[in-house]
């Protein structure tokens, strides 16, 4: 009779404990990172060029078409990121220095270089995935909390006819067949 008390009192025990929860204390709370930033990213890649060459960009620095740089609207400024055209499989590393891009359902705005050496510059937009490689040296924990996205003004987007354009264009080829844009893209 004593084993079935003690074997009920510690089922008991042993599913009240499984209700609980375990909280951090609030100096570890206030380290965690209020943006969770994905090491992976698949979507839409655009360029930018003349338009924007020579004019600061958010990391404070002139942008330069031909310089191997991207925008971003929440990886940390100053981190390296691998770009790969889903279309072609070709590979570039790119430092983030701008935020961006200012058009919904593209998740990476190039330097004009950075497109010419994905292979879509003619095309202006190719499907691609975005994997951060290195963040900046001032440490993970701080690089991973990210910063408040703010990207371009809608003067910096072009007209309205032109962003209209390019939402109609909204179907490109992929390796099997075609996709639409905002799909989800399977990791390579």
């Amino acid at each position: 009779m004593r084993k079935l008390v003690r074997g009920c009192a510690v089922a008991v025990l042993v599913s009240l404990s499984a209700q609980s929860v375990a909280r951090p204390s609030a100096s570890v709370a206030a380290d965690r990172p209020s943006t969770v930033i994905p090491q992976v990213e698949v979507g839409l890649a655009s360029w930018y060029g003349a338009e924007r060459q020579g004019k600061i960009t958010a990391s404070g620095e002139p942008f330069d078409m031909n310089g191997l740089t991207a925008a971003h609207r929440q990886i940390p400024l100053g981190t390296r990121v691998k770009v790969t055209n889903i279309r072609n499989h070709r590979t570039i590393v790119l430092r983030v220095n701008d935020r961006g891009p200012g058009i919904i359902g593209r998740i990476i705005d190039v330097s004009m270089a950075a497109a010419k050496q994905l292979g879509f510059l003619r095309a202006g937009l190719a499907p691609v995935q975005v994997e951060v490689v290195a963040y900046p040296r001032r440490g993970v924990a701080q690089a991973r909390q990210g910063v408040t996205p703010s990207p371009r003004s809608k003067s910096d987007q072009g007209s309205k006819a032109e962003r209209d354009s390019a939402a109609h264009n909204s179907r490109f080829s992929v390796p099997g067949g075609t996709a639409t844009r905002g799909a989800k893209f399977p990791a390579i």
